[in-house]
């Protein structure tokens, strides 16, 4: 596990804070803001925090016992990764003092890396045939295309847009609102453990934590925040879905809205998003890539087929060469291969995703066709 840039220390108050503090607690967020997060830490130990809720962050901190997380993480095959480690998804920062102290994550993929290309889909647990096509259709074709599809794994919008990007052979992440340890419904357990397969399960709140009503409207800030574009599918006119669609519009990320019928109470959010100037219209896939302005890159991309690729630096084109022609390799394979660190590994990495020369699959890192012509 990497620690973070402050060192141990750091990383220990951000695994106190996040065993703490409910997520999005806004009079802990000023408190760190203030005091930094070892001294709120500290304060909160010495029940000097000044806060109403004192006593009951102490008693959640002596309960958890922050200091066995990462052992009891690693029991499950899970990590745990806090601000400023090398895995942690930058993108999350645009939430200010509302980001996450900490992120429980269960699966081998790379956050930061599966966030850099991803659009999350999210929709109404009450939704219609008409919503779950779109879901599972539009999901399977952005998985098909590389980017990585974010989403609740509630019931509805969010289990079809996992589905279709899981039968796209693609990779999709599920950021939880209990433990990743905790699958929520129950009866999702089996699809939770192929998105684990196959991408990452996400939560900031510790194992063993039930689901709480507030838990899915704060969880609703980081699937906004993680991906590049948030697309409503369905969603009644107050809802967590929508909650997730403002979140997205006050970082400036794109939002688009899938129209429905306009008998249909279950796109009456959509509508009201759209009427409002909240969302674009996305009456096609075509309108979600080019919100996320895949098409131009796809422009690029076959404009400069015949031409030979720039030349990466010296550790990606280490990192690169490490990559065999066929199949996949894990990180840590790359790693021993090449003798680098795993931070420089993971910015390679992700230098390489961005330049359209690698993607994440079944079997590890693997070169995209771009990529393969280049060597």
């Amino acid at each position: 596990m990497a620690l973070t840039q402050g060192g141990d220390e750091l990383r220990a108050s951000w695994l106190a804070l996040a065993h703490a503090a409910e997520p999005a607690d806004a009079s802990v967020a000023r408190l760190v803001e203030r005091h930094g997060a070892p001294e709120a830490v500290d304060r909160i130990r010495r029940g000097m925090s000044g806060l109403r809720h004192q006593q009951g962050l102490l008693a959640r901190m002596r309960a958890q016992d922050p200091e066995r997380a990462d052992e009891r993480a690693r029991a499950i095959g899970a990590r745990i990764i806090t601000r400023g480690d090398a895995e942690w998804p930058t993108q999350v920062d645009a939430l200010a003092s509302l980001s996450p102290f900490a992120l429980w994550i269960l699966g081998a993929a790379d956050l930061r890396l599966l966030a850099l290309r991803s659009v999350s889909i999210v929709g109404a647990r009450t939704c219609t045939m008409y919503g779950v096509e779109t879901a599972r259709s539009w999901a399977a074709e952005l998985a098909s295309l590389g980017w990585t599809v974010i989403s609740g794994a509630a019931r509805g919008i969010d289990a079809a847009a996992h589905h279709g990007a899981l039968a796209a052979d693609g990779v999709t992440v599920a950021v939880v609102a209990g433990g990743v340890d905790v699958p929520y419904p129950r009866a999702h357990a089996p699809l939770l453990t192929s998105i684990a397969d196959q991408g990452v399960v996400v939560s900031e709140v510790p194992l063993g934590e039930n689901v709480r009503r507030q838990r899915f409207l704060s969880r609703n800030r980081i699937i906004a925040a993680l991906a590049r574009a948030t697309v409503v599918v369905e969603a009644a006119e107050r809802s967590g879905t929508t909650a997730t669609a403002r979140a997205a519009y006050a970082m400036a990320r794109p939002v688009l809205a899938v129209p429905g019928p306009v008998t249909s109470m279950a796109s009456r959010g959509c509508h009201r998003m759209i009427v409002a100037g909240e969302a674009q219209l996305a009456a096609g896939i075509e309108d979600v890539l080019a919100a996320v302005d895949l098409e131009a890159g796809v422009r690029r991309g076959a404009a400069d087929a015949d031409e030979p690729l720039g030349q990466p630096d010296l550790i990606a084109s280490r990192v690169r060469d490490a990559i065999p022609a066929r199949g996949g390799i894990t990180a840590d394979g790359i790693v021993c291969a090449t003798g680098l660190s795993e931070g420089d590994v993971s910015a390679a990495l992700a230098r390489l995703v961005d330049d359209g020369l690698l993607e994440f699959g079944h079997a590890g890192w693997c070169l995209t066709d771009r990529g393969r012509r280049g060597r």
